[in-house]
């Protein structure tokens, strides 16, 4: 029931009885939750209040909307700390989800000027390109195009990429991954990415450049990701 001579706002009463009923597992996810009619009989308020209340829920990835069906409960959202270096597999292993890929794409190339520059190479260098879609627990999170330098790993082929790159790079090259360097955006998706990671657009997206880079300086690795939104978010510690 809700308490309306309560200074908490109604609408956020709404939310936190949602909330809570999902966290409960009444709604599962997948499932839908009541229409915003039935809501508003069941609280006794407007259905601008019950709007309100769905659509924060929304914007906080619990709930997602489809148009002409109703509103359903979201898987919740995979939370990647940007305090250190870690691959995709082995974030995705730390949670205890099942991580896997499929390679759309690899051939090698001569690089952009931009690429070139961030691998530091010279006229005539060439460079791996790979296309993965990065899946967990059998769910598309991401499209990563990486970029690798061929003369420093000479000998990869589409093999090489079924697995943890840092991985093969640390094991199997006897090579010492340093640090990395990474921007971030919000932004919609793309038609061709909107297939590859079963979503309809517009959505939103976050797009990740990182730049990573060996013990002894050199940078290894340009990869840009884009990531469904309504799956991932990211958090940081800030000290002062």
């Amino acid at each position: 029931m809700l308490d309306k001579q309560s200074p908490i706002p109604i609408y956020i009463q709404i939310e936190e009885q949602l909330k809570q009923q999902i966290q409960q597992g009444d709604f599962p996810i997948g499932a839908a939750i009541p229409s915003e009619r039935e809501l508003t009989e069941r609280f006794d308020v407007s259905r601008m209040t019950v709007r309100q209340s769905i659509t924060n829920l929304v914007n906080d990835g619990l709930l997602y909307r489809e148009k002409g069906r109703g509103t359903f409960v979201a898987s919740p959202k995979v939370e990647q700390p940007l305090n250190g270096l870690t691959s995709f597999t082995e974030d995705m292993q730390s949670r205890g989800m099942v991580p896997s890929s499929k390679l759309i794409g690899f051939e090698i190339l001569e690089p952009d000027s931009d690429i070139a520059e961030e691998l530091q190479l010279a006229d005539g260098d060439k460079v791996y390109f790979v296309e993965r879609i990065r899946f967990a627990d059998d769910k598309p999170m991401a499209i990563e195009r990486t970029y690798l330098p061929v003369g420093r790993f000479p000998n990869l082929n589409r093999d090489s990429f079924q697995g943890s790159l840092y991985a093969m790079i640390e094991n199997e090259q006897q090579l010492k991954i340093s640090r990395a360097t990474q921007r971030m955006e919000a932004g919609l998706v793309k038609k061709e990415d909107a297939d590859l990671l079963q979503i309809k657009p517009p959505a939103a997206i976050l797009m990740i450049e990182r730049i990573s880079y060996l013990a002894d300086g050199q940078p290894f690795e340009v990869v840009r990701s884009t990531y469904r939104a309504d799956r991932y978010k990211f958090t940081t510690d800030i000290k002062r």
